[in-house]
């Protein structure tokens, strides 16, 4: 008797729990296929968009571990076991690490908003958080700025994607300013003339946009001229520096005055 009880104990167990542990299975190599053709769907969408490989392997990482997650809730919900509780833990602990670690989640929020709409990539020349330099590195919570004196600038893409960025690489050309002073005793039409022939004899300086020599004011001492000129952006800086040096020989071999602050001193006799 207590032999056919056990038995038909047994196949009851077996029943029951036999159905359970095989639709676990089945759920376990069903949503690990899904899991897998999910990712690599994920992967392919990420290279269309040419999205950064470290930021690649950091989200499908965290896409495969949230799915794996899931996919072990819903099998232990399959063989009968109580899961509210482990959801529940699982948001506590969330929300834990999230209050934690809420100015790198920024950093990390910031770092994935760069390499998803690229307004900066490696290579470009940028003005950001008061730091100017070429961009080195873009990770994940920071970014690296070479400046012209060899120096690493290290921005938190926090801060980075937040403020106001100035990209002076985006765009093929870039104007160059220039303000000129010369005396008041200096003739106008000369004088622009003399400024027209240092920039016609620049082949870096551009016929088009066409340069501009305009008398921007007449200060307490000189009439200036606000000259604009365009260039290829690696260009700028040898036209900025040479177009200053030649000018000032310039209007020095035509005899026009460059004048300069002056100082009187006024002595009072008792």
């Amino acid at each position: 008797m207590d032999l056919e009880k056990w038995t038909e104990r047994g196949i009851e167990l077996i029943t029951v729990y036999g159905l359970k542990l095989l639709g676990a299975v089945l759920i376990w190599i069903i949503g690990s296929w899904i899991i897998k053709k999910l990712l690599n769907a994920s992967k392919a969408i990420m290279n269309k968009r040419d999205l950064e490989e470290s930021l690649q392997k950091f989200l499908l990482n965290l896409l495969g571990w949230v799915l794996k997650i899931l996919l072990v809730l819903s099998i232990l919900s399959q063989v009968g076991i109580e899961t509210t509780s482990f959801a529940a833990i699982l948001a506590a602990a969330g929300l834990a690490v999230g209050m934690a670690l809420q100015g790198s989640l920024a950093n990390f929020a910031g770092g994935v908003l760069i390499m998803i709409f690229k307004p900066i990539k490696i290579g470009d020349f940028i003005e950001a958080q008061g730091e100017s330099g070429t961009v080195k590195e873009i990770e994940i919570f920071t970014t690296k700025l070479t400046t012209p004196d060899n120096k690493e600038v290290i921005i938190p893409n926090g801060s980075l994607s937040n403020g106001n960025i100035t990209n002076y690489s985006t765009e093929d050309t870039r104007r160059v300013n220039f303000n000129f002073g010369v005396g008041y005793d200096s003739d106008i039409k000369k004088t622009k003339e003399v400024i027209m022939s240092v920039i016609e004899s620049n082949p870096a300086i551009l016929k088009d946009p066409a340069p501009a020599i305009n008398v921007s004011e007449l200060g307490d001492s000189s009439i200036n001229f606000f000259t604009r000129v365009w260039v290829k952006k690696e260009d700028y800086w040898d036209v900025n520096f040479d177009t200053i040096e030649r000018t000032k020989e310039a209007l020095d071999a035509a005899g026009i005055d460059i004048p300069y602050p002056h100082q009187v001193e006024i002595q009072k006799q008792g």
